[in-house]
């Protein structure tokens, strides 16, 4: 019997293009599967350029910490592909073991639903996400859960998550230019097709925007008379000595600071407690909430790594810093936390940077020039697309930036150690693909320590 990614890789052969916008495909397949959308429990629907996989960990952690059971769909994973597709009251991989409370799809689990999705699929021409999202949406349709999470891959309006008629919430994130080469190259068209996941009377929250971005989708919101509760209208947020003030229309709330790190959070959790306030209205608890902030953990945003397996590599007492981000806001919101973190504490810095060449990585990198880094240039390990080295150095000189270029992350975090003798401040970034294998090499190493 194949295992899931066996299973998975076969499935990439289906369609010629990775992303290919349109629903019509995954409709005709969930009709043969039986329509496993118009099961699923109540739709928090989650658009946006920037903040949508840290935004749905927030409201994961403080729905969780109200007692809710909640499935959630997120993209891309880092290490394995069951991350993508979250149970509550996951099935256990032991048949006769009671259910675990909320996990990752099993391995079992996922081998059966890709299974019966190929199945009824019948080899006809589909995406890999479509696929996958078929295979998400039936897996959630067969488990118990208060809440689903569903996150937009790309745009919105043809997003393959967006197949459902009715949605609990719409939540649209901040929106940036980010795959022009399918949703436009105007913040105008890009905001059009992210607003394409409000439906006809909806509820939607619109996180902090751009003002033409807003205008798109507050146009877009009236055509559907959705109720829209808006950041700086109906909501705000700030920190203020080491807390998190989150302002409300009828009142305010004083709660830690959220467990993510870099000021972008403080917007990214206000749009989850406004969430969590509009869902469960009466039932909302400040304590619980701040212990879902507090418990939050989404890995590679901002993430500082612990790891004996990469500080044998690098300059004793080494700070590393992993980021997955990779547009020109996640860039300035990295190098915000970065230019505090100098102030505080200045170190020598470095940037070990691969991307992917459908990113605009020049604007990505404009922001660190002012830290004065050293960079190390990198492709992406067995990403195709990905930039080379020697592109990627190039536009980093074009930024003012100084380059090398390296091969792996090892041996560019072995260089460093060769060249610093300081305790250095490290941040890998650039891309999710790159952070995973970083997480993936820190696994594997682990267990044949």
């Amino acid at each position: 019997m194949q295992n899931s990614d066996q299973i998975l890789a076969g499935m990439h052969k289906l369609h010629p293009k990775l992303i290919d916008l349109s629903l019509d495909r995954l409709v005709g397949l969930l009709e043969k599967l039986g329509n496993p959308q118009h099961s699923l429990p109540p739709i928090i629907h989650i658009a946006g350029t920037n903040g949508k996989g840290s935004t749905t960990a927030y409201i994961k952690s403080i729905l969780q910490a109200h007692g809710k059971h909640v499935h959630a769909y997120t993209s891309p994973h880092l290490v394995n592909f069951h991350e993508r597709i979250h149970l509550a009251n996951a099935p256990n991989t032991n048949a006769n073991a009671s259910p675990t409370t909320s996990a990752d799809i099993s391995e079992s689990y996922l081998v059966k639903m890709l299974t019966e999705v190929i199945a009824a699929n019948n080899g006809e021409a589909i995406t890999f996400f479509e696929m996958t999202t078929a295979v998400g949406l039936l897996a959630f349709s067969r488990q118990p859960a208060d809440y689903l999470i569903l996150e937009v891959g790309l745009g919105g309006r043809f997003d393959a998550t967006n197949v459902m008629a009715e949605i609990a919430l719409a939540i649209i994130t901040p929106v940036s230019i980010d795959h022009v080469q399918f949703l436009g190259t105007e913040l105008n068209q890009i905001a059009f097709e992210k607003a394409g996941v409000i439906k006809p009377n909806c509820n939607l929250i619109i996180g902090p925007q751009q003002t033409e971005a807003f205008e798109v989708i507050e146009q877009v919101a009236n055509r559907h008379n959705a109720n829209m509760i808006s950041y700086g209208v109906d909501f705000q947020a700030y920190e203020e000595r080491g807390r998190l003030i989150y302002h409300h229309l009828s009142g305010l709330l004083d709660l830690p600071l959220p467990a993510l790190q870099g000021a972008h959070q403080i917007q990214n959790a206000s749009i989850a407690i406004s969430a969590v306030k509009f869902l469960l209205a009466d039932a909302f608890n400040e304590t619980h909430t701040a212990n879902g902030l507090k418990n939050t953990i989404w890995p590679a945003r901002l993430q500082r790594l612990v790891s004996a397996e990469l500080a044998s590599l690098a300059p004793s007492n080494a700070e590393i810093w992993l980021d997955g981000g990779h547009n020109a806001a996640g860039g300035q919101a990295v190098a915000q936390l970065l230019s505090n973190l100098q102030a505080k504490d200045p170190r020598p810095l470095y940037l070990l940077i691969g991307m992917m060449n459908s990113k605009q990585a020049d604007e990505f990198l404009q922001p660190f020039a002012k830290l004065n880094p050293i960079a190390y240039c990198l492709a992406i390990e067995d990403e195709a697309n990905s930039f080379s080295p020697q592109q990627l150095a190039e536009m980093a000189k074009n930024t003012g930036i100084k380059t090398h270029t390296a091969t792996h992350f090892t041996q560019a975090l072995m260089a460093i150690k060769s060249e610093c003798d300081q305790a250095a401040r490290i941040l890998i970034c650039g891309s999710l693909y790159q952070a995973g294998n970083v997480l993936k090499y820190i696994q594997n190493h682990k267990k044949s320590r």
